[in-house]
């Protein structure tokens, strides 16, 4: 599983999953978190503005992301 670290209470997820590199652009991140590609702590999200916080694990692609507060 990935740490990735984010230096505020929260982001968006996807432009966590920009920040993370899984996704080159938004319109790409919007695209696959619509179509349920995405899972956010076990379940599939399809809320490109839910709100990720430490701790929150996001799956994509056969990759784990760990969200972590610095």
């Amino acid at each position: 599983m990935e740490e990735v670290r984010i230096s505020t209470e929260y982001i968006k997820l996807d432009q966590f999953l920009k920040w993370a590199g899984a996704v080159d652009n938004g319109a790409m991140a919007k695209g696959f978190i619509l179509d349920g590609f995405v899972k956010v702590n076990g379940n599939i999200e399809i809320q490109r503005g839910k709100k990720l916080r430490n701790g929150d694990i996001v799956e994509f692609e056969d990759k784990k992301y760990q969200v972590v507060q610095k």
